[in-house]
């Protein structure tokens, strides 16, 4: 969950708006091509980078690890078909719990694990536009597909709810990094000396 979270400096900026981050990771099985606690790939909400309102954090990391896992230059270097089953060895990490289009998403998927941060609920008390369907609920709607997701949520909420509170109350201090410019509006980056970009 620290490096969903980690990922969010390293990949869009200190004070994200949309700051929703992913990893995914081998948490349930031990094979050659992926060593359990191995980090496969991670990846950030894209919507504004890239323009396409469907590209969240958690199906721009399931896109972005599809690409390493049948790159065939890359670590894998899987068929379509072998990454489509590396799914099911796999726990999808994401600082915030995913919508239903993710949530489906990840159900389709296959993925062995989702664990999430921040909930739903907490997203529309700090102002955040949310389809009011949990993912246990579209999970219990998902019992035709192979297999089974199992869902842990509110996994380090105490770390992951504060990256989600400053974008509509003013009144919140910014994220490390950042400041309100005049005393208003957005959070904005601002340099420190002596401290680069976070890593994962």
């Amino acid at each position: 969950m620290r490096k969903a979270n980690a990922a969010l400096p390293e990949l869009s900026s200190p004070c994200p708006f949309a700051p929703f981050g992913t990893v995914i990771v081998n948490h349930t099985a031990t094979s050659p091509e992926f060593p359990h606690g191995q980090l496969i790939c991670y990846s950030v909400n894209q919507n504004i980078q890239e323009g396409n309102p469907t590209l969240h954090g958690e199906i721009s990391g399931i896109n972005n690890c599809t690409k390493i896992l049948t790159d065939p230059s890359g670590p894998y270097k899987l068929t379509p078909k072998a990454a489509l089953s590396a799914f099911h060895q796999l726990t999808l990490y994401t600082n915030a719990e995913p919508c239903p289009m993710c949530a489906s998403a990840i159900r389709w998927s296959g993925f062995k694990e989702c664990v999430f941060g921040t909930s739903i609920g907490h997203l529309i008390e700090k102002g955040w536009s949310q389809i009011t369907l949990s993912s246990s609920d579209v999970f219990s709607e998902a019992g035709a597909l192979p297999g089974a997701t199992r869902l842990l949520g509110g996994v380090l909420r105490n770390e992951t709810d504060a990256w989600f509170e400053w974008q509509f109350d003013e009144g919140v201090r910014c994220p490390r990094g950042c400041e309100r410019k005049g005393g208003k509006g957005l959070c904005e980056p601002v340099e420190e000396e002596g401290r680069g970009r976070s890593e994962l």
